[in-house]
């Protein structure tokens, strides 16, 4: 506490020596400010002009504001940075509404990630200058996505890449690493990157590496699909350490039944590697429900390959169906069983319902049901697969963030930090309070290597959240995943307060954020 209010002085000298009242656009007055760097907090008042902080300390007498407001009795602190996310079908809408991103600034976000698992557009400029020209209500920030890379290239299909497709990629990489992009992306679980080898990641991330790039994961298995979670742990160490940069795993977890526990010797893993010297991070979101989709969590991923029209001649082979009945079960047994299944975003007849209710109200097997939903349409999943213990085990880690991994039909997209932030920092206790904010912001801007972003220091940006620490709470649930956080409220992103008085306002200030240059 002595540090911060030494600190918080010394960033006040320079502008109270000054004779004159300072013109600033809002001054916030008398909050529980945290820097951000998982210390504790100091009274203090945050002064904003345009869209930095010029002054933190005591602003009696020493500024004029175009709007002051009193924050005292509520936390003000960085505005949180979500590292995974699936927000581009707002970010990109032609609704201004829908582009302000609400159900990620009443979490008290001012950042999100796209990109992710492999995905997004290979063209990150077009897609950069295309946000920007039309307004977004966040930051947002961009990986090169390897499967949307590898698909522009090679489409579904299941096999190497030729020299001369590798080239095409590494090209492409190259040219989104020169815009902009945070790193490279994979979804290894995923079509089709779980069709590529780690000698093809590595030649990619390679190129990414040299940009000063990093690599993000969601692994190859976080199961027992294929190679098993612990040996794709190790995947993405081997990456950092032939391209020789930082690694990242995303949404880190140990799902289904047969790999609960497991969290300690991946825990081991991850150590064993930073103490060796390689830079190893995570995310983590607070739910015990992944969310996926029923052809992704339970079809063989083989079935895929060559693109949409043959997978669905596959499906409807009836010389196919008994082997890939069986590959469903046993991926239903590994999710925990069918009543573990929820439909969460899918045909109002199939919404809301487990998969098991489904089989059985349609003379099904729940293997055969499944097979049925993936001919038809697809749907969301929520899959209750996870174990708590494995859960706090990884959110303890210093190297673990907060993350959303938001999705339609689940209620991580609209409830992750304050759910986190109750359950797991009010009610448990795994996490403090100065813990949880680091973790949902310095650590991730110092991880991405986001210049002025993440803290609460002066001329850093005006990203800041200011939430009442007794009503910041979750709504949503897994029966209405829809229904806004509340307890946030004034956010600002950009120095413009995109949240005032709890209500989300109709402003665009969020910008497109790279990498710092020369990192």
């Amino acid at each position: 506490m002595k540090n911060i209010k030494y600190l918080i002085l010394l960033l006040a000298v320079p502008l109270i020596g000054c004779s004159e009242p300072i013109e600033v656009d809002i001054l916030l007055k008398g909050g529980q400010v945290y820097i951000g760097d998982g210390s504790g907090s100091i009274t203090a008042d945050v002064a904003i002009k345009a869209d930095e902080i010029i002054f933190i300390g005591n602003a009696s007498g020493h500024f004029v504001a175009a709007r002051t407001v009193d924050v005292s009795g509520l936390v003000v602190a960085p505005g949180f940075i979500d590292p995974h996310t699936h927000s581009l079908e707002e970010l990109q809408s032609d609704d201004a509404k829908l582009r302000q991103n609400i159900n990620y600034r009443l979490q008290g976000v001012t950042t999100v990630f796209n990109g992710n698992d492999g995905g997004g557009d290979p063209d990150i400029l077009a897609k950069s200058q295309e946000m920007q020209a039309t307004g977004i209500g966040t930051n947002t920030a961009l990986y090169v996505g390897h499967g949307a890379v590898r698909r522009h290239v090679m489409q579904n299909d299941r096999r190497p890449p030729t020299e001369a497709e590798l080239e095409q990629m590494k090209a492409l990489v190259d040219g989104a690493m020169d815009a902009g992009a945070l790193g490279l992306s994979t979804g290894l679980f995923y079509v089709p990157g779980s069709y590529s080898t780690t000698d093809e990641v590595v030649a990619l991330a390679k190129v990414a590496a040299k940009k000063g790039g990093v690599y993000d994961s969601h692994i190859r298995d976080e199961s027992t699909y294929n190679i098993g979670l612990e040996a794709s742990i190790e995947e993405v160490i081997e990456i950092g350490r032939r391209a020789e940069m930082p690694v990242h795993i995303a949404h880190i977890k140990a799902l289904g039944v047969d790999v609960w526990g497991k969290s300690v010797p991946v825990i081991k893993l991850v150590e064993a590697a930073r103490a060796d010297g390689i830079k190893v991070t995570a995310d983590q979101y607070p739910w015990l429900a992944s969310g996926t989709s029923i052809s992704a969590a339970l079809i063989p991923p083989g079935l895929k390959a060559g693109g949409e029209e043959k997978y669905l001649a596959r499906l409807n082979d009836p010389k196919l169906r008994s082997e890939i009945i069986i590959d469903v079960e046993e991926n239903l047994r590994r999710r925990g069983g069918s009543e573990a299944v929820l439909i969460s975003f899918a045909k109002p007849e199939w919404q809301g319902k487990t998969l098991g209710f489904l089989a059985k109200a349609n003379a099904m097997t729940p293997a055969e049901m499944a097979i049925e939903i993936a001919r038809n349409g697809d749907a969301k999943i929520a899959s209750f697969n996870m174990d708590e213990g494995d859960l706090t085990n990884f959110m303890r880690q210093s190297w673990v963030m907060t993350s959303s991994d938001g999705s339609s039909g689940h209620p991580r997209k609209y409830a992750s930090f304050p759910e986190k932030y109750v359950t797991y920092v009010q009610t448990k206790n795994v996490l403090d309070l100065p813990t949880f904010l680091y973790r949902s912001s310095g650590l991730v801007a110092d991880t991405f290597n986001l210049c002025g972003r993440g803290y609460i220091k002066t001329n850093y940006k005006a990203d800041i959240v200011i939430f009442d620490p007794e009503e910041f709470s979750a709504k949503a649930d897994f029966q209405q995943p829809e229904l806004l956080s509340t307890g946030v409220k004034y956010l600002l992103v950009n120095g413009q307060l995109a949240v005032d008085e709890g209500t989300s306002q109709n402003i665009l200030p969020g910008k497109l954020l790279k990498r710092c240059s020369g990192q």
